[in-house]
């Protein structure tokens, strides 16, 4: 089959066998042409298999010849091969050898034309080389349709006018002119937007900086992003889609039935329960979902978690810490009955708490919507209404500072119309939330009294003034005050809640702060060994992080939200309070939006005087919002 001297392919370039050693072959092969400057060509010689090379139809032929070999007209040929293969019934969309298709290319082509014909076939638009028969040592050939020729000779148009494409569409982008074909040109543009990139050669030639901002305008201006587009959580490197690891099922424990009925009470928009409250005449139980029953610290699933740092929550949906498919078995009230990690309280009648014990239970579990619970303060949720108030009036006591600032939920229709509503908070609201503060406190006490390394939350006392204004101006400057709570392995008082200490334990679903608690606390009951304090530091430096970007980008995603809702309604008047001053500006609260705004008004205000405003611009890339005086 092989013979010396004759032309072969090797790695597809053309070579030629100068020795036969048995089984193997010696191939001489072109290194580097001659150059114009009179450097000569470079060859170099390697042994190889049959395997390791294709037969040539070309016998005593010279290495350069095949190499230096040209023709003119060539792809005319080609195209004429193509035409009379495709006209046949017999052969059109048939693979065909190449000595078949050199024959009718050139049926008097030299031994030297050889390499050149198979190198202008295999890189010509009308024939595809078989890279399967390649391998096996054969070369044969298959014509394309006529669509993949096209697609191949405007793609090969396109790079050869590359230069000429790009100014053109420069010229657009810069009259604001674009066409639908221009989007590809875009793509590092809506990088820049996203944070993934921080340079940008269209912005450069349009005498733009590469900042998220003017490319987010950029795109809104040429009509390839709308306003709608939300870039925020992107941003920040978050994921819009939720946690993909599935939880196995909830293992085969014993656990403490529960007797009689507990009640998760949330908002009528809430799917994932995680928490649930109940009095059985001497206990107060707060039971809390038990995912840590099935997530081993450091596993993969918790090393997820801990990079997420908590559930990500936007108007345009939820990005869960955890797997969507871990609700029905984790999320309490979604099933007859519901496995819970439990705090059954003891309190004392001042409501301190006497004792805390931390169980493995299972639970009964009614859904109530807040006002629906609402409606049962004076019957059978009687008493944790006054166990609520009872909790509240021992923090106040204690010194606990209560903030009430507007509020408001944030809602899309299917169309991406936005709603901005006040958040209410019914009584049942507050119940819940004094609940969750013993549930934290009791946590907190219980890991303590057992020398648990444990997550503390804590707050200095603020520093508030004894002249604090009234009203909304009031709560604006008690926020101002506030210092920053610390999170670490050392108890310490919670000022601001009124707590001598305090953990987070409620949200094992969507914290990672609660989550390592709970796997803490779980290893405590099932005698297995404790995570040590400086690995509890250095996962909850790094779960904290990442819950601190979620918040981040949840704040950013909010406002984004919010400047479409005025977008969308042009007509938009609301009433603001005068709530500080700075200089010869007042800043004011729209608690319609839950929104401050700063600006010099017409006439001389006090605090907690109210003006009308309407909206003079919106700057969607800024995040940045003009208001006047209506």
């Amino acid at each position: 089959m092989f013979e010396k001297n004759q032309a072969v392919l090797y790695k597809k370039n053309a070579a030629v066998i100068t020795e036969i050693e048995g089984d193997k072959f010696v191939i001489k092969y072109r290194t580097a042409a001659a150059t114009d400057t009179g450097k000569a060509a470079k060859y170099d010689s390697v042994k190889v298999r049959e395997k390791d090379i294709v037969p040539l139809p070309a016998k005593g032929a010279e290495l350069d010849a095949l190499l230096d070999f040209s023709a003119d007209g060539t792809d005319e040929k080609i195209a004429e091969a193509y035409e009379l293969l495709q006209s046949d019934e017999t052969t059109a969309g048939q693979k065909i050898s190449f000595e078949e298709l050199l024959g009718l290319v050139d049926g008097d082509a030299a031994a030297k034309a050889v390499y050149f014909y198979f190198d202008k076939l295999r890189s010509s638009f009308e024939f595809s080389l078989l890279e399967d028969e390649l391998k096996s040592g054969a070369l044969f050939f298959v014509p394309r349709s006529a669509e993949e020729i096209q697609a191949l000779k405007s793609k090969a148009d396109e790079k050869a006018h590359e230069a000429e494409y790009r100014a053109a569409f420069i010229a657009r982008l810069k009259a604001n002119a674009l066409e639908p074909g221009d989007s590809k040109y875009m793509g590092e543009v809506e990088a820049v937007a996203l944070a993934k990139i921080d340079k940008s050669k269209v912005m450069q030639e349009i005498g733009l900086a590469a900042t998220p901002e003017n490319a987010h305008k950029l795109l809104l201006d040429t009509g390839i992003w709308q306003i709608t587009k939300n870039p925020h959580p992107t941003r920040w490197g978050l994921s819009m889609q939720s946690a993909s690891l599935s939880l196995s099922s909830p293992p085969e424990e014993e656990r403490y039935e529960v007797p009689g009925i507990s009640y998760a009470i949330d908002n009528e928009w809430s799917s994932d329960p995680d928490d649930a409250i109940a009095f059985d005449g001497k206990y107060l139980w707060v039971h809390i979902a038990d995912p840590a029953s099935a997530i081993l610290p450091q596993s993969p699933i918790d090393k997820a978690a801990m990079g997420r740092g908590a559930t990500l929550y936007i108007p345009e949906g939820a990005a869960r810490m955890l797997c969507e498919d871990s609700l029905e078995d984790y999320a309490l009230g979604l099933k007859e009955k519901s496995g819970a990690l439990s705090f059954r309280l003891l309190l004392n009648d001042d409501g301190t708490i006497e004792e805390c014990q931390v169980m493995k239970t299972l639970v009964r579990v009614k859904r109530l919507t807040y006002q629906a619970a609402d409606q049962l303060k004076d019957g059978e949720l009687k008493d944790l209404f006054a166990i609520a108030a009872r909790n509240l009036e021992r923090r106040k006591k204690a010194g606990s500072v209560e903030i009430d600032l507007p509020e408001v939920h944030i809602r899309l229709d299917e169309n991406k119309k936005v709603f901005v509503e006040p958040e209410v908070h019914p009584q049942s609201s507050e119940v819940v939330r004094e609940m969750m503060l013993l549930a934290g406190e009791g946590a907190a006490r219980f890991a303590f009294a057992n020398k648990i390394p444990f997550v503390y939350v804590s707050q200095e006392a603020p520093d508030i003034p004894n002249d604090l204004p009234d009203g909304l101006a009031g709560e604006f400057k008690t926020v101002k005050c506030m210092r920053r709570r610390s999170v670490g392995v050392t108890p310490s008082a919670h000022a601001g809640l009124g707590l001598g200490m305090y953990s987070q334990v409620t949200s094992p679903l969507r914290r990672y702060g609660d989550l390592l608690c709970h796997e803490q606390l779980r290893a405590f009951l099932d005698g297995r060994e404790l995570i040590d304090k400086d690995a509890m530091l250095e996962r909850l430096a790094a779960g904290d992080e990442a819950a601190y970007v979620c918040k981040k980008a949840e704040r950013k995603s909010d406002l984004h939200w919010t400047l479409v809702y005025l977008l969308q309604n042009p007509d938009w008047t609301g009433e603001a309070v005068c709530v500080d001053f700075k200089g010869n500006e007042a800043i004011f609260m729209i608690p319609s939006l839950a929104q401050q705004t700063m600006f010099a008004p017409s006439k001389k205000l006090n605090l907690n005087d109210k003006i009308a405003l309407k909206v003079k611009s919106v700057d969607i890339p800024n995040l940045k919002v003009k208001f006047v005086e209506a």
